[in-house]
C-alpha cells in the first residue's frame, strides 16, 4: 500500500493514478481533466493509463502536461458492458487493472477511473484487498445539502446490497473519516437510514447497529443523532448517513433523477412564454448560483471505501470538469494521508463489534457476519 504523501509544496509530492480509458467520452476529455488540475495544482503528478500512442499524442498538446505525466501502456479496455466476473479473468492488459496496480505497488496514493463501476470494485478488491476486519467495502458518495460544507456523505452507494449490523458500524467509522478528512467537517455527525426516527422502527440489524453506532461514537470522534429518515440525507441535521448499499443506490438514482425533473420542469417554464423568458433573464444570476450549487459534476467521485488503497470512480459520462473534480477530490484525500486514517478508525470499530455481537449470541454460538 502507498505510503500518504506528505503534502509538500515542491511539484509533483501527490502522485495520483488515472484511467484514461473507459469513460464515455473518451481519453481526449479525461486528459483535459488532468490538464485542468495540473494547472491548479502545482503539486500533483499523474501517472495515466492507456494506449501509449495515442495519450503520447494528447498529452503532448496540452502545454507542460507531458512532464507531470507518466505514461503506462495498457491496450486493452474494459467497456460499460462487461461482467466484473468477465473482467476478473481477462483483465491484466487493461487501463483499469494499470491504474490499481500503481497504487498496489506504491507508486500512486489514489486511483482514479470513469470505468465500469462492477468491474473497478472487483478489480480493486482482487488487487488490493479489504482492510483488515472489513466485511463488505462500500461506496461514499457526495449529496448535496443544506450543511456549510454543501454536501453530506451517504454510504453505501451500490458496492454490496447486502450489510450486517457490523458492516453498517464500519460504514458509519468510514463515512466520518471521509467528512473528517475529504469536507473537513471536525466531528461529524453520523445518521443511520430508517423508515423512522423511534427507536422501535426498523429492521432487527438496524436496531442492532444502531446500538454498536452509538457505543462507538465516543472513541470514534463523531456524534451519533440516531435514526434518520430520507428527507434528512440533503438537510442539515447530519453530515454523515449510513445505509445498505440496495437502499443507499435507490435512493441516489432517484435523487438525481428528480434533480433532473426539477431542472427540465423550471427550464420549460422560463420558455412558456415571452414575459418568462424575460423573467428568467432578470434571475440569471441566481439561477447561475444555483445551476453551480447542484451541479453534479462538481462532486463527481464515488469513493471505494474498505480497501488497502485509495480509489475515487468518476461518472463514465463525466466531461472535463467532472474528471477535475474527481482529481481533486483524489488529491485532498491524497494530502490528508486519508487512507492510514481510515484504516485506524476500522480497526477501533472491529472490537466494539465483535463484543456486542457476543453478548447477544445465544450461548453456545459463535457470532456471525465479522470478517475473518
Amino acid at each position: 500500500m502507498a505510503e500518504p504523501t506528505d503534502g509538500g509544496e515542491r511539484p509533483g509530492s501527490v502522485v495520483i493514478s488515472v484511467d484514461a480509458m473507459g469513460g464515455d467520452r473518451g481519453p481526449a476529455t479525461v486528459v483535459a481533466g488532468i490538464a485542468a488540475s495540473a494547472d491548479k495544482n502545482p503539486e500533483i503528478r499523474f501517472i495515466v493509463h492507456g494506449p501509449e500512442p495515442e495519450l503520447r499524442r494528447l498529452i503532448g498538446r496540452r502545454k507542460g502536461l507531458a512532464e507531470r505525466c507518466d505514461i503506462r501502456h495498457a491496450a486493452g479496455v474494459v467497456t460499460m458492458h462487461d461482467k466484473p466476473s468477465q473482467v476478473i479473468r481477462s483483465a491484466q492488459d487493461t487501463s483499469m487493472w494499470s491504474a490499481i496496480e500503481s497504487v498496489r505497488a506504491g507508486e500512486a496514493t489514489v486511483a482514479v477511473s470513469c470505468g465500469n463501476t462492477g468491474a473497478l470494485m472487483a478489480l480493486s478488491m482482487l488487487r488490493l484487498r479489504k482492510l483488515p476486519g472489513v466485511n463488505r467495502p462500500a461506496i461514499a458518495c457526495l449529496w448535496p445539502s443544506r450543511n456549510p460544507q454543501g454536501f453530506n456523505v451517504v454510504l453505501d452507494c451500490g458496492a454490496d446490497i447486502r450489510a450486517d449490523a457490523p458492516d453498517l458500524l464500519q460504514y458509519a467509522m468510514m463515512g466520518a473519516s471521509y467528512a473528517r478528512n475529504g469536507l473537513g467537517v471536525e466531528r461529524p455527525r453520523v445518521g443511520l437510514l430508517n423508515v423512522g426516527t423511534e427507536e422501535h422502527k426498523g429492521r432487527g440489524e438496524l436496531k442492532l447497529a444502531h446500538e454498536l453506532i452509538e457505543g462507538a461514537a465516543a472513541d470514534g470522534g463523531f456524534d451519533y443523532v440516531g435514526f434518520v429518515e430520507g428527507g434528512d440525507i440533503m438537510g442539515a441535521r447530519v453530515d454523515v448517513i449510513v445505509t445498505d448499499g440496495f437502499t443507499g443506490n435507490i435512493a441516489l438514482k432517484t435523487g438525481e433523477g428528480t434533480a433532473k425533473l426539477v431542472g427540465d420542469f423550471l427550464k420549460e417554464a422560463f420558455e412558456n412564454s415571452v414575459m418568462s423568458k424575460f423573467a428568467a433573464l432578470l434571475a440569471m444570476s441566481s439561477l447561475k448560483r444555483l445551476q453551480k450549487r447542484i451541479d453534479p459534476r462538481r462532486v463527481n467521485g464515488g469513493l471505494f471505501l474498505g480497501l488497502n488503497g485509495t480509489v475515487v470512480k468518476s461518472h463514465g459520462s463525466a466531461d472535463e470538469t467532472g474528471i477535475s473534480a474527481a482529481i481533486k477530490l483524489a488529491f485532498q484525500l491524497a494530502r490528508a494521508g486519508f487512507q492510514d486514517r481510515l484504516a485506524a478508525r476500522v480497526a477501533q470499530a472491529a472490537p466494539a463489534a465483535s463484543a456486542s455481537l457476543a453478548s447477544d449470541a445465544p450461548t453456545g454460538t459463535a457470532p456471525t457476519g465479522l470478517a475473518s
